[in-house]
Order: C-alpha cells, then structure tokens, then sequence
C-alpha cells in the first residue's frame, strides 16, 4: 500500500451537488484534506445570483423566451422543468455544447446544472424520509434485488442530516412516510383547511398534511435565515433559506481549512491500479484551458449524480475491467429508474372566497401513498405505489382578459381575484428493470473526446397503471373536496427523465454477483472508491430521493474513514 504522505489528497469528491456537498462537508470536519472536482463554472453565493429579485425589464428578452436561443442551446433544459428562464439559465446546461443521444423512438430528458453547487441550486426541495416498507419492497415483491440494509439502519442519519438540512413539516406517525426533524410547519391557506376538514369525512383513507421541504421556518447556525416567502426560489437563495451546497455544506467544509474545490474540471476517467486494486489517480480534463490533469488520494467519492458517475466509471474501463471500472457484475448502468409526474387532476373551487394568502409560499401540501398498504386494495393491478404534490392559487385578473364592459366597473371587476384551483399531482414509483439503461456511443464524443451517453429507457406497463390509477383516485378526492368544476388532469406518461430523478446504474446490494456497491456505498471490486449519488439506488419509492442521498452520504463517509483509520484502504 502507497504511503498516505504520497497522494495529493486524503479523498477526491466528484461533484459539488446535493451529495458531493454533503461528502465534502464530512471528510473535511473529519480531518481530511479534500479536492472536490466540479464540472461546472464556479459561482458565487449570494451575489452569483442575478436574477434573485430582478424585473423582467431588466433581462435581455425582458422575461420573454428567445425561441431560437432556446430551441439551439437550450432544447431538453429548456422542457424539462417549468423554472428553466432567463433568470436561471446561468445555472442550466448548455444542450449543443453537451450533448447526449438517445436509442430511436426512446426519448429521455436529461436535466443538468452547470455551476458549483450542481442540481442542489435548482431541485424542488421536496424532502422525505423511506419507510421500511419501501426498503422492503424490492425482497417483497420479486422486482430487483433486495436491499442489504433497512430503515433502522438509515434511520439515525436521516435525523442526522435532517438536523443541518432544516425541513419543515408535521408530524403525522404515518408507518408508510416516516416523520423527519421538523422544523415548524408553514401555515395553510384557507381553502386547504377546507379542503382537508371534508377529506376527513369523505375519503378518511388519505392524509392531506404539509409538504416536507428543505426550507427554513427558523433561523439556523451559519447566517441561514428562515424564509420570508419572497418566491422566485429557482433563481437561487442569497439568504440561504432553502438547502443547498452552497449555502451549507460547501460553506462548512471550507471552515475547517480542509477543502480545496476545483471548477471547470471535467472527470475524465479514474486510472485502476491492479496491483493494489484501487484507483490511483483521477484524470481531469480543465474545462477552460482543455488542459489534461491528474491528481491522486486515498478514497474517492462520485457524486457526479447517476448519468455523470456512471459515465466516468464506462469510461475507465481496463483489462481488469473491460465493461466499466468496478463492473464485475456487469449491472453497471442498468436498472436505471425515474418517476413519472404530471397533474392528475385539478378541481375550481369558490368557497373562501373572502380569502386570499401573503407573499409567495414555497411549497403546497402533501397527500402519501395510500395504496396498496397492509394487504388492502387487493384489486389493483398493479405494485408499488404513489403520492400526491399538491399546488393551491387564487385566479387572478386575467380570469376577465374577454370580460365585456369597460370603464369604472370594468377596472372594479379586474382587481377582484378569480376562485381558487387546487391540483394533485400525481408522482408515481418505477420498478427497477434491467432493460432501462445507460451506456455509452461507440462513434459519438463530447467537446472533450468523452463518449456520449446514450439512453435505452421506456416506461413499463405497472408504471402506466400506475399513473391510471392516480387519476382515477385522484379526481375521486377532488370531488370529495367539493370542487365546483373539474378543470384538468389527465393519466398521459411524463417523458422519461422530466422527473430528474434518474437513478440505479449502479445499484447497492450483498451479492457482488448482481451488484456494484455494498451496504455502505463501497465498491466491491474497487474499495477506496465510493458512490453516493442517486447511482447505488436498488428501487426507487414513489418519494423524491434527495434526502436519502444525503443521509446514505454521511453514512459512507463515516464509513470510509474507519477504513482509513484501520489501514483497510
């Protein structure tokens, strides 16, 4: 073994999102000295920010979108999420510079940030903890493999990260959606106390509570502030009132002196050492200058998220290796999962009508799964389950844009707000399959002489009764709610990958044989290196991820160091 006085670093982390934070911020308080590699620009918090609290007159295009910029630079970002505008598309992928393919007739979305801080600027905050019957699920029902570790065992790191993170929410000791540390909840709209007060009596099998969302209701250590519901929370947070990278972990590993973060560096590949089986150096290409660069450490960290860790591991293949580094089991960038989403449906209500709401709150509310628990609804044809975000908001004057009149009672009528609409959206599980893959172009390269990334990924038919069933059930509870008119909603399929939770290339699991990672993040092939972005996922619940990225993160973290300290790796 090479002598720790000899490498660069103590560990590299790959990335600088959601997860790549988090590993920073563990390594560092722990005592390593730490390189975090990003392929993004660098920004800066805060002032970076520009469009934070700008008018639309003050951007190029005045808020408008330029088609033709858009439709050449921008054609998957620009669809893929409704925040993508002039404001944030600093923080967006430029698609024509990055490009990636897809097999004929399987479109996939692929939505990536481009600066320090990835994804973690731009997620929707939405931040739930799985419940055993989620690490359960694979063992219960037959589809993939079964985890090799249960809630108990990530249980103490979800309260861990919650505790730093900030999530606020209401406890509700539902067994299928456990309760996080919660910060105090935020307040309700009256239509939704109305709404909920008839959900009670007419459809008691659901529970309408608050979205749990990583944003402040209280002020945290740091110069976090609560949130003061200013609204455009995708152009970033200069108060740093929603969690991000950048103004939380990034900021706490760089106080202990310990971190080093390069931007602009693209992760070509890692070189494998055969004698030692680890990686020895991790290959750098410098975005700006093109200038090729290698650096070495103890332990490596992906947090490339699931397509960019995947597609540097494709990339190292070896002699050792020749299917991908650390694919012994030949299952590296397979069963590759996503949610489906869309609005299932949407109810016009005119009840509290003398009632309106202040300032622009982050969040709605929350309906959790509700089927398939415990047995019952022995009569769907499908597995697995799904829950419901919601979204409330009062019409406003454009409600009266072909209004007839004019003058004084014209003007009166405009500043009256319209009735109330309130949507369930539907956000549904997908099983993990073998045949939904990544791999890489055998003819096609990036700017930087990488393979591209192609997509082999099409929704499977428990996923589209899914989706049938949560607009069925959906439209149900609206006119429990008693909606004065049914507006929309329909049971159409998302595109694959607009649920930008794509994850499971390279999934957790106890047999090396079917799996890359063990319980604890590590490779089985290569065991200085570690991966801890959405790629170890061995299902995909029907709640979004992020918070079980960060808790399994600090858990691999702690776990690593051990080894370290033992002289295992």
């Amino acid at each position: 073994m090479i002598e720790a006085k000899q490498y660069d670093f103590d560990a590299i982390v790959v990335g600088s999102g959601i997860s790549g934070g988090w590993a920073a911020k563990e390594l560092t308080e722990k005592g390593l000295k730490v390189l975090v590699l990003e392929r993004g620009k660098p920004l800066q918090a805060g002032s970076g920010y520009l469009g934070e609290h700008a008018p639309n007159w003050k951007f190029p295009y005045q808020g408008k979108k330029p088609r033709e910029l858009y439709a050449e630079d921008y054609p998957v970002q620009s669809k893929v999420t409704h925040s993508f505008n002039e404001a944030t598309r600093q923080f967006w992928n430029n698609d024509r510079e990055n490009p990636y393919a897809m097999d004929e007739g399987k479109p996939f979305m692929w939505a990536r940030a481009d600066v320090v801080g990835g994804r973690s600027l731009i997620w929707g905050r939405q931040t739930y903890r799985w419940s055993e019957m989620d690490f359960k699920a694979n063992a219960a029902d037959g589809h993939g493999i079964p985890w090799p570790i249960g809630y108990d065992d990530i249980a103490p790191w979800y309260s861990y990260v919650e505790k730093f993170v900030g999530i606020n929410g209401k406890k509700e000791g539902l067994p299928q959606l456990p309760d996080s540390e919660f910060q105090k909840p935020m307040p309700w709209f009256a239509l939704e106390e109305t709404i909920n007060e008839r959900l009670k009596k007419k459809a008691p099998h659901v529970t309408l509570t608050n979205a749990r969302v990583a944003i402040l209701t209280e002020d945290l250590p740091g110069g976090r502030s609560a949130c003061h519901y200013c609204g455009p929370c995708a152009r970033g947070c200069s108060t740093g009132s929603y969690f991000s990278s950048q103004s939380s972990t990034l900021p706490a590993a760089r106080a202990t002196g310990n971190l080093t973060l390069r931007a602009n560096s693209v992760v070509e590949r890692l070189e494998y050492d055969k004698a030692s089986k680890t990686i020895s150096r991790v290959h750098v290409i410098d975005a700006v200058t093109k200038e090729r660069l290698a650096f070495s450490a103890r332990v490596v960290f992906l947090c490339a998220s699931t397509v960019g860790s995947t597609q540097i591991l494709m990339n190292s293949a070896n002699e050792e290796f020749p299917d991908g580094l650390a694919n012994s089991s030949g299952v590296l960038g397979r069963y590759m999962m996503d949610h489906t989403l869309g609005i299932s449906s949407a109810g016009l209500f005119l009840d509290n009508m003398d009632s309106y709401y202040h300032g622009n709150r982050p969040t709605g509310l929350y309906i959790p799964r509700f089927r398939n628990l415990n047995g019952q609804d022995d009569d769907a044809d499908f597995v697995r389950g799904y829950g419901y975000q919601t979204a409330t908001l009062r019409m406003d004057w454009q409600t009266g844009i072909n209004a007839r009149g004019f003058g004084a009672d014209l003007k009166e009528s405009l500043r009256k707000p319209g009735p109330w609409v309130f949507a369930l959206a539907g956000f549904t599980e997908c099983l993990p399959n073998a045949s939904n893959r990544m791999y890489l172009s055998k003819d096609k390269v990036d700017r930087y002489g990488i393979p591209q990334v192609v997509f082999d990924f099409e929704w499977g038919e428990n996923e589209v009764r899914l989706r049938r069933d949560a607009k069925i059930q959906a439209d149900r509870l609206m006119k429990a709610a008693g909606a004065t008119l049914l507006l929309m909603g329909d049971d159409a399929m998302s595109m694959p990958g607009e649920g930008i939770h794509e994850m499971g290339t390279a999934r957790m699991g106890a047999d090396p044989r079917e799996s890359v990672l063990n319980a604890h993040n590590q490779s089985h092939d290569v065991p200085n290196l570690f991966i801890t972005d959405g790629s170890f996922m061995t299902s995909a619940s029907c709640v979004n991820p992020s918070l079980t990225y960060m808790a399994f993160t600090a858990r691999a973290c702690e776990y690593a160091v051990k080894q370290m300290a033992e002289g295992v790796i």
